[in-house]
């Protein structure tokens, strides 16, 4: 299944949507068609399959950050987390992209949604924990910090963003200032 899930990562970020099929996404992979339809009954299941390995990989090492500097200042909390949101957008961006396209087109998935509540709550619980003064309710600030990380990411790989330093740089200032927190 793995080597199946890699197989239509390559053609999404090679060949875009038009070379995206499951005979294209079978050779790929090495395996059968018929193969590929015992895990996968159509092109959207074996789609719904890489977002969300893509969305359990990011919220793994969300967390993974999270555990490294737990306890530590704030700043340094919330680069470590802004680090491994950029890396994955920028590792493969293309595919960041395409996949980000696919997870608003499809149905919603309860397990997606189970790891975006789940980092919406750790960013909450970051937030408590830091006893950052609020501009608004804590839970409308977790959804509008996840937001503006998610969408300045997405909106750098559209625009084919090729620094991280930059990127980084924009997105702890804007998580800053919103939260009215210095820099330093």
């Amino acid at each position: 299944m793995d080597a199946i899930l890699e197989a239509a990562a390559r053609i999404l970020e090679s060949e875009g949507f038009d070379g995206y099929t499951t005979n294209a996404i079978a050779k790929r992979a090495g395996v059968s068609i018929g193969s590929l339809y015992q895990y996968f009954p159509n092109k959207d299941a074996v789609t719904a399959a890489l977002v969300m390995a893509d969305a359990m990989q990011l919220h793994d090492n969300v967390y993974a950050a999270a555990e490294a500097t737990a306890g530590q200042d704030f700043r340094v909390q919330l680069n470590a987390l802004i680090d491994v949101v950029v890396a994955h957008q920028l590792d493969r961006p293309a595919l960041a992209r395409l996949i980000d396209v696919e997870e608003h087109r499809l149905a919603a998935d309860p397990e997606l949604e189970a790891k975006h509540d789940s980092v919406l709550a750790l960013i909450r619980e970051l937030l408590v924990a830091n006893r950052i003064d609020l501009p608004f309710d804590l839970d409308v600030v977790a959804k509008d910090l996840f937001g503006m990380v998610h969408g300045m990411c997405d909106f750098a790989g559209d625009y084919g963003e090729t620094d991280p330093d930059q990127l980084k740089a924009r997105i702890r200032h804007a998580v800053l200032s919103y939260l009215g927190v210095p820099a330093s």
